[in-house]
């Protein structure tokens, strides 16, 4: 029986190979905060669920997302669809072939972060100065 040769194989390059930069990170944003819309939207079921099932039950989700648990992961839940909104504006203008310089997309990729959370800010603060 002829003896099977065992030969060392290239290893797949990975986050300890390659240099951690701001589109590498805003990926990974982009990725999580896909996940996050997809359970955030198990909020807005519940929401909807509760009113139609009546006052009681729509008291109660609202005393929730109005309690400061409920504030915070409104507050997170309004990151996170800004954040993959930009994101995906970010790869629309890169699917057109524009931005792909490299200091281009380093400043797109900031810009997707640092706007996120200021039209975050602002939609807060616009909300509690209207309501």
């Amino acid at each position: 029986m002829a003896e099977a040769k065992v030969t060392a194989r290239p290893l797949s390059p990975h986050l300890q190979v390659y240099r951690w930069t701001w589109t590498m990170a805003m990926s990974v944003f982009h990725r999580v905060t896909g996940t996050g819309l997809y359970f955030g939207i198990a909020l807005v079921a519940i929401w909807l669920v509760a009113l139609a099932s009546g006052p009681r039950a729509f008291d109660a989700v609202q005393w929730f997302f109005g309690s400061p648990v409920g504030l915070l992961i409104l507050f997170v839940y309004t990151w996170v669809l800004l954040h993959h909104m930009l994101g995906g504006v970010r790869h629309l203008v890169w699917d057109t072939g524009t931005g792909m310089e490299p200091g281009t997309r380093m400043a797109m990729a900031r810009f997707t972060l640092i706007a996120s959370i200021a039209l975050t800010v602002a939609i807060w603060v616009v909300a509690f100065l209207l309501f």
